[in-house]
């Protein structure tokens, strides 16, 4: 058995996106520029209306994933295509773009906590160009596990304590867990040695993750290996995600991401003349 560790530290970036949705960008920004596969990860938490009303708006994306987990608030997705969803507090959006897709998030309340995460993983090359797809997942269909005294994790994507995820047929094999861990909890969990993987605290002032403390709105990039350790002194919530590297060229702009500059123009291009 080999202990994680952590090998890098990023806070989050106060930023605003789509149509000024203030948010924390933890991947995709200056410290932190991508972990292959992931390429974005944003957190975005506020009870000021105008901090989130105006949502994110139509626009394109092609080549990677969206992976949206709503914690409270109520958001409503549709597409050029004709697809329609609410996700409310506790639900999961996985979205497979693809070849292309032209989609909204817009908010559907006036006031009170809007809170979740957005997280963008990469597809590999032979997948770049597949038919668009949602795995649209109640909070009712996200199995909850206590694999040890005082933990409690929601399993989104991968396997724990006897349970699996929903989230199917993703390249990247991912792991998405969210755990809750009570005042002087502690456990270890197995990972896949070869997963990129990250755990971030974002409930409580802090958790002990591979050995070493970790602050709320801190992310933590671990090392290789097949086990990482959690504990708490007091009542928090982590984030641990990893999925497979792809170890392929990422040519990014804006929403495209694809493998070389004549992919992105061919995107652009394909965008431009109603393709998607």
């Amino acid at each position: 058995m080999t202990q994680r560790s952590i090998v890098r530290r990023v806070r989050g970036m106060d930023t605003a996106d789509g149509a000024g949705v203030k948010l924390k960008r933890v991947i995709g920004q200056p410290a932190l520029d991508m972990l292959d596969p992931f390429l974005l990860l944003d957190e975005f938490r506020s009870d000021q209306a105008d901090d989130y009303i105006e949502g994110f708006p139509e626009h394109p994306h092609r080549g990677f994933e969206t992976v949206t987990y709503m914690l409270a608030g109520r958001m409503q997705h549709g597409d050029n295509h004709g697809n329609r969803g609410d996700l409310g507090p506790g639900s999961v959006q996985w979205m497979t773009a693809g070849r292309g897709i032209l989609h909204s998030e817009m908010p559907q309340q006036e006031e009170g906590l809007m809170w979740g995460f957005q997280l963008w993983v990469n597809l590999p090359a032979t997948d770049k160009m597949v038919e668009p797809r949602y795995q649209d997942i109640a909070p009712s269909d996200i199995p909850r596990v206590q694999p040890a005294e005082g933990v409690t994790v929601r399993v989104i994507a991968g396997e724990l304590a006897g349970a699996k995820g929903p989230v199917s047929a993703v390249a990247t094999e991912p792991v998405y867990l969210d755990i809750a861990l009570d005042p002087g909890a502690r456990f270890e969990l197995d990972l896949p040695e070869g997963h990129s993987a990250f755990a971030y605290v974002f409930d409580g002032t802090s958790a002990t993750v591979a050995g070493e403390s970790l602050a709320r709105s801190e992310l933590a990039v671990l090392s290789k290996g097949d086990t990482v350790s959690f504990a708490a002194d007091a009542a928090t919530r982590v984030l641990l995600v990893a999925g497979r590297p792809l170890a392929e060229p990422v040519a990014r702009y804006g929403p495209f991401v694809m493998n070389t500059p004549a992919q992105i123009h061919e995107a652009i291009a394909d965008f431009r003349a109603g393709k998607f």
